[in-house]
């Protein structure tokens, strides 16, 4: 492809986007997928990756959404029309649109002006502090992500074909480009695919790592059968929390689809508002954002809400797609022992294994997971940044790091809470 057949231009708002055209690249297979499954962990036969039967219980399949759900058109545009994003939020939408010479596009990157650093879960503050100390100018900066959501997919979203790769690689020199004709101090773009981290990695961007905890389904039939892969010590302690959440009167609902209304959505952002703010100081969702995901994404949201005395309590919201339970919010009104794992870790673990559903990642950092199941898991970001000094600086930094995380993982990944005859035996 020459440089006359690729126009990288910026949309301000995705509504610039036929959503059609968005999801033809947002929903292509991406380059070169990696495994990023514990080897101790029962292993995730290939020939169990089947559609349901009706004999016995649920093979693993995608149950309809074999896509990411976050970027999706639908997704990133709820954000915009909620206001989410974009207005005061220092959230600015500037995504990147690929055409070619015809005007069709060709590929498309979720790409934000951002003046700050919140919401993004990959930590630069220290990198702004110093900038800011040594007299320059950290913000605003681009951010290539899905605004608040911390869950590795495809960045660099290209319409498959003979031109996916070229057309790649030009949307990563785009972000050079806009970095330097804004007069902006960097490019961020993270929890990419390990792929794109090497793509950009191999374009100059500095290549940084982190660890989540994410739970595998080794085809289990059962929540208890996922227990009999435990140690014995591990399995009694989950039953022991199970047993104390729920105690106290309480029951757990599953919600999806119809059952969104917008009642459960006021009792739900009551929750949020009451956990976020104590959190984060301001939760990033507005209360609209939930009415509209609902609307527009209904099938692939579950609410685990939990109620006693006949009123919603507690909840965990859970998107569905790509074969995962993603975990992203939570809240209660309530204190309860051990409530918070029930409703995030092991109630998601037991909808996945009950719908066939092959993985639950249960959002960021959390060495406490490692217990519950959950296992270590590499995250990847890569950045751009112009001034010489600045990237000097964070390329050694980020050099000590990468070791750090490695070595951690390791540490992390022999502490595994299974039964070692089992792992012994893959």
């Amino acid at each position: 492809m020459t440089e006359t057949e690729l126009r990288i231009r910026v949309a301000r708002s995705i509504a610039e986007v036929p959503a059609s055209a968005w999801d033809a690249c947002a929903h292509a297979p991406v380059l070169a997928p990696s495994s990023e499954t514990s080897c101790l962990a029962p292993s995730l036969k290939a020939e169990s990756l089947k559609v349901e039967s009706e004999d016995g219980p649920p093979q693993l399949s995608t149950r309809g959404y074999p896509h990411n759900p976050f970027i999706s058109h639908d997704f990133l545009f709820t954000l915009e029309a909620s206001k989410s994003t974009g207005g005061a939020t220092g959230w600015q939408p500037r995504h990147l649109i690929a055409e070619g010479s015809d005007g069709t596009i060709l590929g498309v990157a979720p790409c934000y002006l951002k003046t700050h650093s919140r919401g993004e879960y990959v930590f630069d503050h220290g990198w702004a502090e110093a900038y800011e100390q040594a007299g320059g100018h950290y913000y605003p900066k681009l951010q290539v992500a899905v605004p608040f959501t911390p869950v590795t997919g495809p960045r660099l979203l290209v319409q498959p074909g003979p031109l996916a790769d070229a057309v790649r690689g030009g949307l990563a020199d785009a972000l050079v480009e806009v970095t330097k004709q804004g007069d902006l101090s960097s490019a961020h773009v993270t929890f990419l695919t390990k792929s794109e981290w090497q793509l950009l990695g191999g374009r100059g961007f500095l290549q940084r790592t982190d660890q989540q905890f994410h739970w595998e389904n080794a085809g289990y039939a059962t929540f208890e059968d996922f227990l009999s892969a435990l140690a014995s010590r591990k399995r009694k302690a989950i039953r022991r929390e199970r047993k104390e959440a729920l105690g106290p009167g309480i029951e757990v609902h599953w919600l999806t689809g119809n059952d969104l209304t917008e009642s459960v959505w006021d009792s739900f952002f009551e929750f949020y508002m009451e956990t976020g703010s104590r959190k984060w100081g301001r939760p990033y969702l507005t209360r609209e954002f939930f009415s509209l995901i609902g609307g527009k994404m209904p099938q692939q949201i579950l609410l685990v809400m939990a109620k006693r005395a006949g009123r919603w309590i507690a909840g965990a919201i859970n998107f569905i797609g790509a074969g995962t339970v993603f975990g992203r919010n939570w809240g209660a009104i309530e204190h309860h022992p051990f409530l918070h794992f029930e409703l995030c870790y092991y109630q998601a673990i037991d909808y996945a294994i009950r719908h066939g559903l092959k993985r639950v990642e249960a959002g960021a950092q959390g060495e406490h997971k490692l217990a519950r199941g959950y296992l270590p898991s590499t995250t990847y970001s890569a950045h751009y940044i112009g001034h010489p000094g600045l990237r000097r600086a964070v390329a050694e930094f980020l050099a000590r790091e990468r070791a750090y995380v490695e070595a951690a993982g390791e540490a992390l990944a022999a502490a595994a809470p299974f039964r070692k005859d089992l792992v012994e035996q893959e």
